[in-house]
């Protein structure tokens, strides 16, 4: 058990504190990485870390004990945070299989979490990171629903990402992901090839009689001039999962409930299915 965290979090310590770690996936003794995010919708900062040398490595939080596990780090932007990490690690690229080390591949899928409504803060979204040279991370694509394809702005609650799924199945592992986007509903990307990630399916849960406006956190309010949409009731899936039977789990966030999924037509081609 130790205390971990970035310099600059440190006790005593001076000047700008980074943003707080939100969540972490671990590869486990055999990967012997652990992907942490710091920051939700602001300061979003990727760090891998060397799972041994983080258990086993000095505990005391001093600057340099805290970067002696650390492999290395991907700055955001200032307005995009890290909410969810998720490795997607030997990802075969045909398009590159000619090219030196061009396939397979490793990458991080990042989602940034949305937390002002009325799009009133940067644009939360997925951002598709290369980490094949684990010590040169880089962005090499994003996505996000456009907002103009339903008015999502002026609709009520959130706009923007959320979470991803997080389990790993081999029914959708390095082929499909799952993204909440509040008032967007959830959103279904093919994945197989992280340069180009491209939109399969998307489902936008009806309100119910359970539906409530979602507050703006406290921490948040005065910060900016919101209008009367701020308050409107609107839909918001907030979290995703899957199982092995292909299902996909869904939770609201303004308490309408939680919806089962499953894929239909050429999304659902795309899914990697048990034989018969």
């Amino acid at each position: 058990i130790r205390n971990f965290g970035l310099p600059g979090q440190e006790p005593g310590a001076a000047g700008p504190v980074p943003m707080t770690l939100h969540g972490a996936i671990s590869t486990g003794p055999k990967g012997n990485r652990v992907y942490f995010g710091y920051g939700t919708n602001q300061g979003g900062i990727l760090q891998i870390v060397d799972r041994e040398k983080l258990l086993n490595g000095p505990k005391e939080p001093t600057p340099e004990n805290l970067l002696y596990p650390q492999v290395s780090r991907f700055d955001m932007m200032p307005n995009n945070g890290a909410h969810t990490v998720f490795p997607l690690l030997g990802v075969d690229m045909p398009e590159y299989a000619k090219a030196k080390d061009g396939s397979p591949r490793d990458f991080i899928v990042i989602t940034d979490e949305a937390i002002q409504k009325e799009c009133l803060e940067g644009r939360q979204q997925v951002w598709f990171v290369d980490i094949t040279t684990e010590t040169r991370p880089m962005g090499v694509s994003n996505w996000t629903v456009k907002e103009a394809s339903g008015n999502y702005c002026t609709r009520g609650g959130r706009y923007g990402s959320h979470s991803s799924n997080e389990a790993v199945t081999s029914v959708y592992h390095k082929r499909i992901m799952f993204f909440t986007w509040f008032n967007a509903g959830l959103r279904a990307l093919d994945v197989r090839d992280p340069y180009n990630p491209k939109e399969i399916a998307y489902y936008i849960p009806a309100m119910n009689k359970n539906t409530v406006v979602l507050e703006t956190p406290a921490t948040q309010r005065g910060k900016v001039n919101a209008t009367a949409a701020s308050d409107r009731m609107a839909i918001q899936s907030n979290n995703v999962d899957v199982d092995d039977r292909g299902y996909i789990y869904v939770v609201d966030r303004a308490n309408s409930g939680m919806h089962i999924l499953q894929l239909t037509g050429s999304a659902r081609a795309i899914a990697n299915w048990p034989k018969k």
